[in-house]
């Protein structure tokens, strides 16, 4: 079952949630509304070995513009987790109406999951993107069954006092 936007409150006042920065104003009914980092990464090729190569971009206070035909990495403001909890990134409505995919093929967050999320980023038209700006929501689900942990292994690459998206 999704919580509601009152559990969401309790939860992250009892420390079951974490999310850094937490801001009362940005609850919904069933889920919290998240903010875009500053670091973007463009998909620029795939080298020889196969392997994708991205360009660093920092969003500065004048924005960032998306282009269609383009893959982009973004990463949440917020550190964003559970110990109880599995986790659901969406886009927001509003941004979709703007022609702004996110979280394409990876939505789940896993339980035991703590860190700042990738966000895949696709625009139908070009759209400006600032950093801190609300982009989209994160739901929490209660698990059946046993909650196991998978491993740290990308929480540990991601983060927060190592460089986000390296």
């Amino acid at each position: 079952m999704i919580l509601t936007g009152n559990k969401i409150i309790e939860s992250v006042n009892s420390g079951s949630i974490i999310i850094s920065n937490f801001d009362i104003k940005r609850i919904n009914p069933n889920s919290y509304n998240y903010l875009l980092g500053e670091h973007i990464k463009v998909f620029k090729y795939q080298d020889d070995n196969g392997e994708n190569i991205f360009e660093d971009v920092i969003i500065g206070n004048e924005g960032y513009v998306l282009y269609p035909g383009y893959m982009y990495l973004g990463v949440t403001d917020e550190i964003i987790g559970s110990s109880i909890y599995a986790m659901s990134l969406i886009g927001r409505s509003s941004m979709g109406r703007y022609g702004l995919f996110l979280q394409i093929s990876a939505n789940l967050g896993h339980t035991t999951s703590s860190h700042k999320w990738t966000l895949e980023l696709y625009a139908c038209k070009p759209i400006r993107v600032y950093p801190k700006m609300p982009i989209g929501q994160v739901s929490f689900w209660n698990n059946l069954g046993d909650v196991v942990c998978m491993g740290k292994t990308y929480a540990l690459f991601n983060h927060p006092q190592k460089r986000i998206l390296s």
